[in-house]
């Protein structure tokens, strides 16, 4: 019966299965899973206060949990809490902002790459699933924390 199918995953809750790793100044990531065959991944989002996190357009589907605090895209009139799920469709560009004084985390299951813009609507970078597997192995190496083998599909 399991012929075709990958073992499954687990990744516990503490930083020794996945660290927070810095992105940006005021928010940190913690890495859930990378599946480089289907360029999905899955991550917590901590902005750890008040604060925004650039302008970006998605190109495949992502599915968020708020988890802790709220969060809001400057270009629509809705608020997520705690347990509401945001479901940015491919295309949309929008800027992920947090009025929460403790901040907000979000899990989030992402397929496809993100691309950055600066304020100005400039491009600056695109994210993938290999960006977000150099952010945890680049990290992991200079703080000599071992690679999670869990977080590989």
């Amino acid at each position: 019966i399991n012929k075709y199918g990958a073992p499954g995953k687990f990744v516990g809750p503490t930083e020794k299965e996945s660290p927070w790793i810095p992105f940006g100044p005021n928010a940190a990531i913690r890495h859930l899973h990378f599946d480089p065959r289907s360029n999905t991944f899955s991550n917590i989002l901590w902005i750890k206060e008040k604060g925004v996190i650039g302008t970006h357009k998605h190109r495949g589907t992502v599915v968020m949990v708020c988890l802790e605090g709220s969060a809001r895209y400057l270009e629509y009139d809705w608020v997520a809490n705690a347990g509401d799920l945001l479901y940015p469709t491919p295309g949309l560009v929008h800027t992920l902002v947090t009025d929460h004084p403790n901040g907000v985390k979000l899990f989030g299951w992402l397929h496809g790459p993100i691309e950055f813009y600066d304020d100005k609507g400039g491009f600056l970078e695109t994210l993938d699933v290999w960006w977000y597997i150099n952010h945890y192995e680049t990290y992991c190496k200079e703080h000599g924390i071992p690679l999670n083998p869990e977080l590989y599909l």
